[in-house]
């Protein structure tokens, strides 16, 4: 995280930095700055997920052209428990949050926060490789069923990661 927040800050303009030169508006501008990292952090952990939703999707379609209808409910299923997950890490609490927001985050849960969403971009290739495994078994259908569990198992992991997230939050 500390990254994209370096990247942040440091392609700040003249003027920007003229202002955060100003008493107390600096921590203003750097606390700005963080919710703008936090904000591109969630948005591409969730463009990511949703790449690989698209291609559970599009598996749905091929089982139904192949003749694998059996399969296509399980996978339904898998793809509306990441669904779910996108839409929650779309719309989960800023790290940081305003003046007048009911829960304050301070700098050691703020960090938490970015492991833990650094946790789930790292995730993204765990789902990716149950989704490949999915893909290589609609030549042969007999392994169909545990690939589909095991895509199950790794968004409920996604999901577990992102309870702990907001437990940092309330905490």
């Amino acid at each position: 995280m500390t990254d994209l927040f370096k990247k942040i800050t440091d392609s700040r303009g003249l003027l920007e930095n003229l202002v955060s030169k100003i008493p107390g508006f600096s921590g203003y501008m750097e606390k700005e700055a963080r919710r703008e990292s936090d904000r591109l952090l969630r948005n591409t952990i969730a463009n990511r997920y949703g790449e690989q939703l698209g291609r559970v999707r599009d598996l749905q379609t091929q089982l139904l052209t192949s003749g694998g209808i059996e399969f296509v409910d399980d996978l339904q299923d898998a793809g509306q428990r990441l669904t779910r997950f996108i839409d929650m890490v779309k719309t989960a609490a800023m790290g940081y949050g305003g003046l007048f927001d009911a829960v304050k985050v301070k700098e050691k849960e703020l960090e938490q926060l970015y492991a833990f969403d650094y946790t789930l971009l790292d995730n993204v290739s765990k789902v990716a490789a149950a989704v490949d495994t999915i893909e290589a078994g609609l030549s042969d259908t007999a392994g169909l069923p545990a690939a589909i569990r095991t895509l199950v198992k790794v968004v409920a992991e996604c999901n577990d990661t992102y309870e702990r997230r907001k437990e940092v939050l309330l905490s």
